[in-house]
């Protein structure tokens, strides 16, 4: 485990449990990491209310309150700044944040499917799960990935599956894949605090633990 802790900044619009789900690895000591600080497109967002508990500093950024999404991301970037994040991660967070050059390999997101399927505009929550089932899919899951400037099309880093059950709804299909996702956003992050994660072109290579 590398001795100096990242330091985590987080987006997010809703309840939090990603958040939460990343506080309970750092607080068990299987994440060397601090989040440093959290912010919200929402004022209500109880993810926010999860931060203040662990005395976290907040911030709640409006989309509506900008002319464009330009000026909506330069406000996040610019509140982000301060804190010098070492990675930021998007943990439900349901609006475009366009990347400044300064944080490419550095703003990671979790999506609840598998990655080029069921993703993009859109697909979030779940109008994912509801589109799986729709279809018959028979394999649905999880994917961390690399934020680009596009919606879900960063390189991807870690995928684990799960099947679908034949009397699957939208909420018990949600469950299933929200476990995979409590392990494999923390795995990502632990990879990248232990520099493993080397970009290249549309690829991530993950490096052995030397």
């Amino acid at each position: 485990m590398p001795e100096k802790k990242l330091k985590l900044a987080v987006l997010l619009s809703g309840g939090g449990t990603t958040l939460q789900n990343i506080l309970e690895h750092i607080d068990a000591g299987e994440l060397p990491a601090r989040v440093v600080t959290v912010i919200g497109s929402k004022p209500g967002a109880y993810g926010l209310e999860r931060a203040r508990r662990n005395n976290i500093d907040t911030h709640v950024i409006r989309r509506k309150d900008f002319a464009d999404t330009a000026a909506f991301s330069d406000e996040i970037t610019g509140t982000l700044k301060p804190y010098e994040p070492d990675l930021i991660l998007l943990a439900g967070f349901m609006l475009l944040y366009r990347i400044p050059e300064e944080f490419m390999g550095k703003v990671m997101n979790i999506h609840p499917a598998l990655i080029p399927a069921f993703c993009g505009k859109g697909y979030y929550g779940h109008h994912v799960h509801e589109a799986v089932l729709e279809c018959g899919a028979k394999v649905s899951g999880c994917t961390v990935h690399f934020v680009d400037n596009e919606y879900d099309k960063g390189p991807i880093i870690i995928q684990k599956a799960v099947q679908v059950p034949e009397d699957a709804t939208p909420e018990t299909l949600a469950a299933k894949v929200f476990e995979k996702e409590c392990e494999a956003y923390p795995e990502a992050i632990r990879r990248f605090a232990e520099k493993r994660l080397q970009i290249e072109g549309r690829r991530v290579r993950i490096l052995s633990n030397q």
